[in-house]
This record gives C-alpha cells, structure tokens and sequence, in this order.
C-alpha cells in the first residue's frame, strides 16, 4: 500500500488506542460477540449467512445468550478499525470474529490485544509470528500455504520449467506467500520468470500495458494469486488481448477457485480452461447435509441476485469458529439444549479475556471444515486440495492433491495417487486442444533462436565456420553442427536457429548465453563445473574424458635383439656353462665305449660340444653304455626341457606386451621429469593442468591448433598433450603413424549444448540427444567425420603387428656367420699346394690317438672290401647256375677261367 497511506494509518491506529483507553468502561447486561465483515464480498455474504446460522444453532435456546454485533467493514482495514473501536467502547463486545483480510486483521489484533479481547480472524494468511506479537489474535482459518505446493505440483506434472507469477501487491503476499513458492518450485526444478505486483486498485490501462510485456516473452505459464475482483479484470483483458488461446496455461489459487461459482456467466467464459487449487471439504454426514440445505435456502433468501447458493470454506470455517466459542463458554454442548444459564455465564473480570482465549485454543471437535483444534494459536494448514479446471459455465473437479502423496481421483483409503496429474484424466486447456501445451512459445521465423558457435576451433571438424564470397554470410559445419540438427528434428516442434560466430573462449560464450546475448551455444563446448553457474547443458553427445597423446618412437633395434630378452646374460652364460659340463662328464664316462667320442683331440671336443647343445632341442638322446651317463643323461634332458619351454613362453609374452602396450604413460613421471605438455589453448585443460593434476604452469605449452600437436610432439617440444576423447579419436584417424593414446582416462564432462537456466527447450532437447544416440544416428555421424581420414600408412606400419625380417636380423648373422666360417676352414685347404701337405704331415709325429685313428680307418676298408668280396661270390653262384643251363665248354677252357678268377681272389684277399 502507499507510503502515505501506511502513516496516515498509523496515526489513526495511535488516535483511536488513545481514545479507547481513556474511556471509561460500563459493565454490559450480558456478553455480545462482534463481527466485522465486507458485507458487499462474495466471502463477506457467506460468513454472514454463517455466522446467523450458527448463533441461531448454538445460542438461540438460551434465555440471555449474547448478542451478535455485525459490522461492515466495506473491505477497507480503517473501516474495520474504526467499527472495532466501536464494538469495544460502546458494546463492550467479548470476541470478535470475521476480518477476512490480513490487512484488517492486523489492525484490530492491536486493539483487541490492548484490550484484552480475543480476535478470531477467517483471514488464511497469517504470519506465524502473528500469535506472539499478538497473544490474543486467534487464526481460525486455515493456512493456505499448503496449496503453494499444490500449485509447484501442477507445474512438475506437465514439465514446465519457467513460470510467472501475477500477484497483489499487498504485505501477506510478498513475506508470506513468495518464500513457500520459490521453495516449492525450487523443489521441482522449476523456476520464476518474471513477476508482476498489482495493486489492488489497479487501472485497465496498468493491466493491458504489463500484460503486453509479459505476452512479449517467451514463457507462456502464468500463476495468479490475488483477490477475486482483481482476477475477474485480468482475465477479462487477457481474452481480449488473446492470451486465452493455445499454448497458454492459467493457475489460480484458493482465493479465486473457490468463489468461481459465485461469478456470472459472462467472467466464466473469460476463464475457460484455467487450473485452480481448491479447499477441500469432506462434505460428508447428515450434519453438513442439514447445514447445506438450510443455508441455501437463508442465502438465496437474503441474496437473490447471487448465483450458485452453494457454501464455501469461508462460510463452513465462520460457523465453525462460532461453535468453538460456544464450547468455549458453555462447554461441550449439543445444539438447542436448554441449559441453566447461571451455570454457563463466565465472569465479565479482568481476566475473563485470557480465560475465554484459553478456552478457545482448548477445541477439539468434528466440525463443517475438518478436525478442528489450534497448534499454537491457529489451525493446522490443510493437506488436501480439489484440483479444479473451469469448463462451459462453472468448473468441473480433476481430482485431489494431497501433500507427500500427490494426485488421486478420490480421497478414500487405498486410492492411488501419482505425481501426474495424468492419472485424473484429461484435462481441457485455454483455446480448446486437448494436447498439453508447452508453456513457452516456439521461436518463429521473424524471431529464431540466436544460436552461438565458437568461431575458431582447434580441431575443425566439430564446428568450421565458412564465409560465403558472394554475400559474406558465414556458413557452419561439422560433427556438432550435424549432431545438433539431428537432435531437432527428434524435436515434436519446429525451432527456426540462425548460427551466430563468437570470437572469443569458451567460458565468455557460455557468460554470453547468461547476459541474454546468445539464445543457445552449439559446439564443442565441454561440460564443466565453472560454466554451470551461467548456464545449463544438454546430456552430452561425445564421450566424456581426458586422455594423454604421445608420439612412440621406433625402436627397431631393440626388437632384433629381443631373443636375447627371455634370459638375462647371467642365465645365458650359466645355460652354456652347465651344458659343457654335463657334456664333459659324459664324455669322461662314455669315451671308452662310444667310438663317437674317440679321434683326434679336436675332434673329440667338437663332438662334446656339439651333442651338448643339441640336447636342448631334442629329447631323443644318444646310445650311451653306462649307467651314470644315461642317469646324467636323463636329469639333463628333463632340464632342457624346462629351460627351452619357458623361454619360448617368454619369448611369446615379449612380442605379445611389445604389441599391446608399446608404452606406459605416467602422469606423476612427466611431473618428475618436468617434461613440457601440451593443451589447447582456448581450452579449460590449462587450468584443469594447473590445478587439480598438478603441472608447472611454465611447463604447459598452449596450442591454437590441431595441426601442431604432431609437429610438436615428433620433434620433442611437448613429451605429452592432453586432449579430450573425441579429440583424441579425430587425431589418430588422422594421424595414425607412430602416436598413441593413454589407457587412463581423467574424468570431465564432455561436450555438450548450452541453454539459460530453466529454458523450456533444454529439457526436450537433452531427451532429443538421447533419442539421436540410441536409434545410431549419433554413432553414424562419429564414423562419417572419422573416416573421413585416409591415413596413409607404409608397408612396414601395415605389417607392425607381423614378425618381419628386422626382428631376427640378428639371428640370421649369427647363423649365417658361422656357416661362412665353416666354409671356409673347408674349401681352404682344397687350394694348399698337396705336395707341401704331405710333407707337413709326414713330418709330424703320429700320436697315439692318430694311429688309433689310422687302425680305424683300416679296419673299415677291411670291412668294406669283405663286403664286396661276397658280392661278388654270390654274383659267381648265379652266373654257374646260368652255365649249367647252357652248353658245357671244353675241358679245358672252364679249368683256365678257374685258374683265373682263383688268381683274382688271392690277389684281392693279399690287398
């Protein structure tokens, strides 16, 4: 209320406590109860009827009942103030009951407490340290406080996200409506748009001009809370201005939805489609039912004029605080009981103020509204709320909303309850659809979304803006772009977008969207915790992480030697060692026996050795003639057994890791070693570098583009770069020769679209991303950018994962080598003149060993010639048997070839 209003009140407050306290005070005949109304309200005729009804019920049968003094306070709390006045200086009243407003409840609590009088106030928002300032101010309406939640309920049902709130400027409103529904919308992760106070005299004017800048925005949810009058004008302008159509949603609270029936037909029709929250009143019993129909009849007896004579809470909770004081006075009574009135008449003391109050907070009892009893100082705030939606030409109830259980079609135990308002059928909105509307309005062609894109990436393929030659229009592309325009047309609507290009970071982009400069951001855009606090973001369409790049060097060398790997050197020598002497025990043992072993000294060596080494790649073994050496022998060969198997399992292991895992990337060793690392540098890695792993910032080289990363990182400037996971991927299709990618990935957001806290559009875009994910849309788009790559690769990288000449070039020398050397030792003997070879031999002195080796020799020619001598007898059998068949010789011709081939024998045996 204005400022000079507020003082003039006041000073009127202050005039009349001083003339009421400076009067003096008669005892009245008999107690009289005072009631102050706004006779000319809907809820002002209702209490009235009630209040006659119940004084008639609970105090027509007494003798000297009290007497009812009513007052109209015209709706004007100075009114009110001054007819409380009245009923204390001039009636000596013992309560007062009515004042259906907070504004002219808090002006007669002051006097009522100055004097000591109960106030019974109807009025359903009331702060909650009214009891204390004013003891004897007694809330006998509930609290309708609850019904915030209903209304925060309705919203989360249908998903919107944005709402704005219409109210009337008065005290109640601002400190005890607004902190229980920012809470309550807080809760259902919604959130107010705008807000528009109304005064409650307000002009048409001032309501068409703040109508037309709300209808200018975007959100198309709208919450009124004010006086039935108030409301009954808005809505009468906002059909005219053609806000009751499609895509329009209209929320009213208890103080309007429950006198809808009291309006004509005329504001009814202004009101099609509109969502109210109702008292609930159980309605229920032969008690009401009497109540009902009598006081339909009183009502439309007294008004004739008003439609609909049906009773509302504020009629039901007037003859309820009337039956309280009549318990209060005369104790538990049954209505038209005679009763002596001595016994019920309570002293008119000093004190009989604070004992008729005490009384009064003392109820218990069944009454028209509910249970009825006060919780310090006023009744409990009702849980259970009609949910009502105006159709034709009254309203038609939804169903209920009960706090902590949500929607229901009935209150009886057992029902189902929802946190959609689905389970109650359908509902008709403003403008006839039955489809629910979004609560916003969609982006037209003559307003599309201002959608901003980074104008400079590191890697191009997310967002590339190019610039048309011919008008200069810039035109986008890439993986983000296309993801997002996939994700439109999941959309069940049309959104028109002009692509706007940013020079500047990512986090002034995000900051832009904030400032209302930019609509939404599409890019490459990642997910971090610092930009949450300008904006939201969509669910992420990239995979999400940090990964280390690096460049592997070949290492060819290394992997020609790496059948050395398996054993170390000392195994090595100690394999060779054990094997000479193995073989040097059996040669000591099987000499003697084994002509294998015998021959010139070097020949003996060389035998020892070599059937040493063989044995560790056969197992069949040699004929050997003594025990010891075939127990040597065995426990030998089960040795190379071992040892030949766990080196080929070795070997095996080595080119499996070489081809798996070429390197281990370490963070902690980069920090060791100071090694410098890369990161964009229009990036959040420089900071996320810095701070939570770690790195020195001197040792952090920012990169503006893609291009350089392999540059950077094949001529050692960076040892390592930090890229996010789908830069990674776009780097190794493209780069495919020599780079790798860490296993240990560091946990951040990934990439995401950026929308203002509370955009209607984000959740149905977030859900449309999901939808592009999960029909594969998504993972076509990624293989479309990726392949895009054709890495060229040489035949050798081809084959890196194939064992190649360049891995056993070193055994190959080794092998070939020797058989040269053997070669050698062989053919050049073949040209050492002869003549000069058998003087040298001549000349050396045979040693025992080679005279063993000629009596060897010899024997094999003797055996050789035996061998031959008995061919040729058996081929003599078979040419005499061949004689036989033939003619028989002269005589002396066959003894002459006896003679012959006898001579040829002896010669041969003599040989």
């Amino acid at each position: 209320m204005p400022a000079f209003f507020r003082v003039s009140l006041f000073f009127f407050t202050c005039l009349l406590l001083s003339s009421s306290n400076g009067l003096p005070k008669t005892e009245s005949p008999k107690a009289g109860f005072g009631a102050i109304l706004n006779c000319n309200s809907r809820m002002g005729k209702e209490g009235k009827i009630a209040i006659q009804m119940a004084m008639e019920d609970y105090f027509g049968h007494l003798n000297n009942g009290p007497s009812l003094y009513l007052r109209d306070s015209q709706g004007d709390p100075l009114h009110a103030l001054s007819s409380a006045k009245d009923l204390f200086d001039n009636h000596e009243v013992r309560v007062i009951i009515g004042m259906e407003r907070w504004e002219e409840a808090s002006l007669v609590a002051e006097l009522g407490n100055n004097s000591q009088v109960p106030v019974l106030t109807l009025a359903n928002e009331i702060p909650n340290w009214a009891s204390e300032q004013w003891p004897f101010l007694i809330a006998a309406a509930r609290s309708e406080h609850n019904q915030i939640k209903g209304v925060a309920a309705i919203v989360q049902s249908w998903r919107w996200r944005k709402v704005v709130v219409i109210y009337e400027e008065v005290s109640t409103t601002i400190t005890g409506v607004f902190p229980y529904l920012i809470d309550a919308l807080r809760e259902t992760d919604s959130e107010i748009d705008s807000l528009l106070p109304l005064p409650p005299l307000t002009s048409r004017s001032f309501l068409v001009e703040n109508l037309v800048k709300l209808n200018s925005k975007q959100c198309r949810v709208f919450i009124i809370h004010t006086s039935l009058t108030l409301a009954t004008n808005l809505f009468t302008e906002a059909k005219n201005m053609g806000m009751m159509e499609r895509e329009y949603v209209w929320i009213v609270t208890d103080g309007i939805s429950s006198q809808i029936d009291s309006l004509s037909p005329t504001l009814i029709s202004s009101m099609q489609g509109v969502i109210g929250i109702k008292s609930y009143v159980p309605h229920k019993g032969r008690t009401f039912q009497d109540f009902r129909s009598r006081y339909r009849t009183l009502f439309h007896s007294s008004y004739p004029n008003e439609p609909n004579p049906e009773p509302g809470i504020f009629a039901l909770q007037a003859h309820d605080a009337i039956r309280a004081l009549a318990q209060a006075m005369y104790g538990n009574i049954n209505k038209k009981v005679k009763r002596n009135p001595k016994d019920h008449v309570a002293p008119t003391t000093s004190k009989s103020g604070w004992w008729l109050r005490d009384r009064i907070l003392q109820s218990n009892f069944e009454g028209l509204s509910g249970e009825y009893y006060f919780i310090d100082g006023a009744l409990p705030p009702g849980n259970i709320f009609h949910v009502v939606n105006v159709v034709g030409k009254s309203y038609r109830e939804l169903g209920y909303w009960t706090e902590g259980l949500g929607f229901s079609v009935s209150t009886q135990k057992g029902s189902n309850y929802s946190k959609s308002m689905t389970i109650m059928g359908q509902v008709f909105w403003p403008g006839g659809p039955w489809t629910v509307p979004r609560g916003w309005t969609i982006p037209t062609s003559a307003s599309p979304l201002k959608i901003g894109v980074p104008a400079k990436t590191t890697f191009n393929n997310f967002v590339n803006v190019v610039y048309d030659g011919i008008d200069g229009k810039p035109k986008v592309y890439g993986f983000s772009i296309d993801v997002f325009r996939a994700a439109l047309d999941f959309l069940p609507y049309h959104l028109n977008c002009d692509f706007v290009p940013y020079e500047g970071t990512y986090d002034s982009l995000v900051q832009k969207v904030h400032i209302g400069d930019f609509d939404a951001v599409v890019g490459d855009t990642a997910i971090v915790a610092n930009r949450c606090e300008y904006a939201e973001f969509s669910q992420p369409y990239a995979e999400p992480g940090l990964k280390i790049l690096v460049y592997v060097k070949p290492k060819r060398s290394e992997r020609a030697w790496l059948f050395k790997k398996p054993f170390t050197t000392f195994m090595w020598i100690s394999t060779g060692a054990i094997n000479l002497y193995n073989g040097f025990v059996v040669w000591i043992i099987e000499r003697r026996h084994n002509r294998d072993f015998g021959g010139t000294l070097s020949n003996q060596i060389g035998t020892m050795i070599f059937w040493t080494f063989t044995t560790l790649f056969t197992t069949q073994g040699e004929r050997l003639h003594n025990n010891l050496s075939r127990m040597t022998m065995v426990v030998w060969l089960f040795v190379a057994l071992v040892i030949t198997s766990s080196y080929t399992a070795s070997l095996t292991s080595l080119l499996t890791i070489q081809r798996l895992d070429p390197m281990t990337i370490d963070v902690e060793t980069l920090k060791r070693t100071r090694a410098k690392v890369g990161c964009d540098a229009n990036s959040f890695v420089v900071k996320y570098l810095q701070v939570v792993l770690g790195f020195d910032p001197k040792n952090i080289k920012k990169i503006d583009s893609g291009e350089d990363y392999p540059q950077a990182l094949r001529s050692g400037e960076i040892a390592a770069a930090f890229l996010e996971v789908p830069y990674v991927k776009v780097f190794l299709a493209r780069y495919c020769n020599g780079f790798t990618s860490s296993s240990q990935t560091f946990k951040v957001g990934g990439f995401g679209f950026v929308f203002p806290r509370g955009s209607p559009v984000l959740p149905d875009l977030s859900e449309a991303v999901l939808k592009v994910s999960e029909s594969g849309k998504l993972r076509d788009l990624e293989n479309l950018w990726v392949s895009s790559y054709n890495c060229s690769t040489s035949e050798t990288d081809n084959d890196k994962d194939s064992l190649g000449l360049s891995s056993f070039w070193g055994l190959f020398v080794i092998t070939g080598g020797t058989s040269t050397i053997s070669l050698l030792l062989f053919i050049l003997p073949q040209f050492w003149p002869s003549s000069k070879i058998q003087e040298e031999r001549a000349q050396q002195p045979q040693l025992p060993q080679e005279q063993d080796e000629h009596q060897r020799q010899h024997e094999q020619h003797a055996q050789q010639q035996e061998t031959e001598r008995r061919q040729q007898q058996k081929q003599q059998h078979q040419e005499q048997q061949e004689d036989r068949r033939q003619p028989q010789e002269p005589p002396q011709q066959q003894d002459e070839e006896g003679r012959e081939r006898q001579l040829q024998l002896h010669e041969e045996e003599h040989h």
